[in-house]
């Protein structure tokens, strides 16, 4: 008898079900500024949520130092009602965004919340999904090299400095010098460029800027229609720190979704000074030991994993891209900065912006000897590199001897055939902001340029003619323009017809 009772208290012991839940339950022990100090949470991860229960409210933070006996927690709601001694609550999940094809045309936080007064954004569960901030860069594997232009519409830059899908790509300058209407035209850009066939996506993240500065983006984005294809995150200046520091993940994040779809997707960082700024901020509360200017010792890793996530995928991924702007703002010029040096570093090349091309009149105010692109002519096309690779070796002899002749009164025939050559250069790549012009018109422009269809003309007739020149060439012969913009390519008959009718268009 003793034996079964024995066999059954076994039997109920080996089945017992311990259905009990412990919940691991923090303490704020500090708080200010924004960030608090939370005991007791010793299975927290990086980057985690965890709510702070605060007078009934839910507080939501981010898990950012994890130390022995404490982690130093950056409060995303409102750090007000944050109290010494309020319960903390791990929710498992690093802080993530929801994404999907509903964000396009909208006006959002770093966590999604919408901030254009257009309701709230509903992501349809089936098609979009939780991407975190935080992720890994692919790897080389996945990767291939960069081969298709994302056109800016800018001919100072497709020509010169070329950008590729997949490229990181730094635009730097003093503040007041156009670096937010190269990424703003780059945007409008996207409406013509439809040579590839592909849309490209375009995020815009405002870092620091103030409201009235994106409310003008937005409007301007509308009245053109290509706020449709885009999205902007915006952590205006009057937010706190923390959500300045997550601002560009979040629009990294969005990126990524249209990249992994397969599709190309463009994510402005305007700018990464501010960003730098922020997580400086947040750092030197946290306790964090100084560097350079007071920045922590991982700012350049923050940077590097960041835009590291730009790349074109292989085919067997989707072939998708993200390419990536960042901005940053120099004082006085000064590129040999600490976060300048950084993020030159990270990047595969920079368009230099220059305060005294600006302040004489030349817009965009690109300084092509310290601009360059490391990926270059391979993400050009055919048509572009014909032309181009003779504009930027005539500009640079153009430079060089303007500085050497200012000194000399008497000039001989050909440096006074050059300078007036590099004179009419530099006047065709002046452009208004807002007006990109296509591919196919800028390859003719260029090549009117370089060929000696404008030395004839006033250096101050210069961009009438080339309007009136490219108007007519549209109305009577728009198939040349049509098979440029089709096959990318200037060949020998092209060129050819390209001539005669540049000679009839000019009498006419």
């Amino acid at each position: 008898m003793s034996f079964e009772i024995i066999e059954k208290l076994k039997k109920e012991i080996s089945q017992y079900k311990d259905d009990t839940a412990f919940e691991h339950v923090g303490v704020v022990t500090e708080v200010g500024d924004g960030i608090a100090k939370i005991s007791g949470l010793s299975k927290a991860l990086s980057q985690e949520i965890l709510n702070i229960e605060s007078s009934g409210e839910m507080v939501a933070s981010i898990a950012f130092n994890l130390e022995e006996s404490f982690i130093g927690a950056i409060i995303l709601g409102d750090a007000q009602k944050v109290r010494v001694g309020d319960r903390v609550h791990q929710t498992g999940k690093v802080v993530s965004i929801k994404v999907g094809e509903e964000l396009l045309g909208r006006v959002v936080d770093p966590l999604g919340n919408q901030l254009d007064n257009k309701g709230v954004v509903f992501i349809d569960k089936s098609k979009g999904k939780d991407y975190p901030l935080e992720r890994s860069a692919p790897s080389v594997v996945t990767r291939e090299s960069v081969n298709t232009p994302l056109h800016t519409g800018i001919k100072a830059i497709d020509a010169m400095i070329p950008i590729g899908r997949g490229q990181r790509e730094l635009i730097i300058g003093d503040r007041q010098t156009g670096k937010t209407a190269i990424v703003m035209d780059t945007i409008l850009n996207q409406l013509q460029d439809t040579r590839n066939k592909r849309q490209v996506f375009c995020v815009y993240v405002a870092v620091g800027q103030k409201n009235s500065k994106v409310a003008k983006i937005v409007k301007t984005l509308e009245e053109k229609g290509a706020l449709e294809y885009t999205v902007i995150v915006s952590a205006p200046a009057s937010s706190p720190a923390s959500v300045q520091y997550l601002a560009p993940f979040a629009g990294c994040a969005i990126g990524e979704y249209f990249m992994d779809k397969g599709q190309d997707a463009l994510v402005i960082y305007d700018d990464l000074s501010k960003h730098a700024d922020a997580y400086r901020q947040l750092s030197l509360l946290l306790r964090r030991p100084p560097g350079r200017e007071a920045y922590p010792g991982d700012i350049f890793y923050l940077h590097a994993r960041l835009l590291e996530r730009a790349a074109k995928l292989n085919k067997e991924l989707g072939g998708g891209s993200l390419t990536a702007l960042p901005i940053i703002e120099t004082q006085l010029g000064d590129v040999s900065a600490y976060i300048p040096t950084n993020v030159i570093s990270i990047t595969d090349g920079q368009i230099y912006l220059e305060s005294d091309l600006f302040y004489k009149g030349l817009r965009p105010a690109v300084n092509a000897g310290l601009s360059v692109s490391r990926v270059g002519s391979s993400a050009q096309t055919k048509a572009m590199k014909k032309v181009a690779g003779k504009l930027r070796l005539e500009l640079a002899q153009f430079r060089e001897l303007q500085a050497f002749v200012q000194f000399a009164s008497d000039l001989d025939e050909n440096t006074k055939k050059q300078i007036a050559r590099g004179q009419r250069l530099t006047e065709i790549l002046k452009q208004v902001d807002g007006e990109p012009i296509s591919f196919e018109k800028q390859v003719i422009a260029i090549y009117m340029a370089t060929n000696g269809y404008l030395d004839a003309v006033e250096v101050k007739n210069i961009r009438d003619f080339e309007k009136k020149m490219l108007d007519n060439l549209e109305k009577l012969h728009g198939d040349i323009l049509k098979k440029i913009r089709e096959t990318g390519v200037m060949d020998e008959e092209t060129e050819g017809k390209l001539k005669s009718s540049l000679e009839e268009v000019r009498g006419v």
